[in-house]
């Protein structure tokens, strides 16, 4: 039985041997963090995937994810390696929904957490991501937004834009969501020293009571280079383990053992092994209208943002 240092050392090999990037969203475990190419956010990845110059990608995260990079890079050949591994705010409101809203609400410019479908992105005027969605909102020429699907999300950034007007629906992340005051009294009470950095997702209270708010990134940006040595992360506990490999001399807590996202944990190493192989993984197939028409969302997202 190969060790998983082995296993590593032949995806190392293999990467070279079939010209394949390997693209990592944060929320992966410690050992897909290890053999990564590039590690971030969604919209890290996403200016990632248009610039790197390999003829495949493996996108280790959600489908989106995938489907994302394959919008940006039509001609590369994308894999997500677990095909299981969706995302449940991403499937929260589907095309017909939104087609409806956009009946109702004309005015109003559609935009969209990049947390949402290929389909759903063919209906936006834009796309965004937690790390550029005040700059996003704030350069769009029309002050009437609706935002989705995160309400959590789209609320805070309605308050850092107060000369915009939002329109929300219901939806979440349901991990983020389940956060609440009582959750942050209790890691307080615990960890005194620590400062609380949460992501936007989280529910309005839970981010008020925060030292620092932001993406994956900025969270663990925000820890490596504080002076400060104990910090509560208030977004899923895979942050917890990599910022401890990063910050050996600083303490890192989970605000919460619920925010664990069974989907982000469902890519395993062997996952990724067998996609480099050809025996597992599944190739991202998209249709050139729903490319094009998603494309124009995701363009406007890195022009304005």
């Amino acid at each position: 039985m190969p060790s998983v240092q082995e296993i590593k050392n032949e995806i190392e090999r293999l990467k070279k041997e079939t010209d394949t990037t390997i693209l990592v969203h944060a929320y992966q475990g410690q050992d897909i963090f290890e053999i990564a190419d590039y590690v971030g956010d969604s919209y890290g990845l996403a200016i990632k995937a248009q610039d790197d110059p390999s003829k495949n990608i493996i996108m280790c995260g959600v489908r989106f994810m995938a489907e994302t990079a394959k919008i940006l890079c039509p001609n590369k050949r994308v894999f997500l390696p677990n095909p299981t591994a969706g995302c449940p705010m991403a499937e929260q409101l589907t095309k017909k929904e939104l087609q409806a809203l956009k009946e109702q609400f004309p005015d109003h410019s559609v935009v969209a957490y990049v947390n949402t479908t290929a389909e759903l992105k063919t209906l936006a005027d834009v796309c965004v991501t937690s790390s550029c969605a005040v700059e996003v909102c704030r350069n769009l020429e029309n002050d009437k937004i609706l935002f989705i699907p995160d309400p959590n999300l789209g609320s805070y950034v309605a308050e850092k834009l107060p000369e915009k007007q939002f329109r929300f629906i219901q939806g979440g992340c349901p991990h983020h969501y389940s956060m609440t005051k009582e959750d942050v009294k209790k890691a307080k009470a615990l960890h005194p020293d620590a400062l609380l950095l949460v992501h936007p997702e989280c529910p309005k209270d839970v981010v008020e009571e925060a030292d620092y708010v932001g993406a994956t990134t900025g969270i663990m940006n925000f820890a490596k280079n504080s002076d400060h040595k104990e910090f509560v992360i208030g977004t899923e506990v895979s942050i917890v383990e990599h910022l401890q490999f990063d910050c050996p001399d600083k303490k890192f807590y989970a605000l919460s053992n619920d925010l664990l996202c069974s989907d982000m944990k469902a890519t395993t190493l062997m996952d990724v092994y067998n996609t480099l192989k050809g025996i597992a993984g599944e190739e991202i197939i998209l249709d050139d209208q729903t490319i094009e028409k998603a494309r124009h969302s995701l363009d406007e997202m890195i022009r304005l943002g």
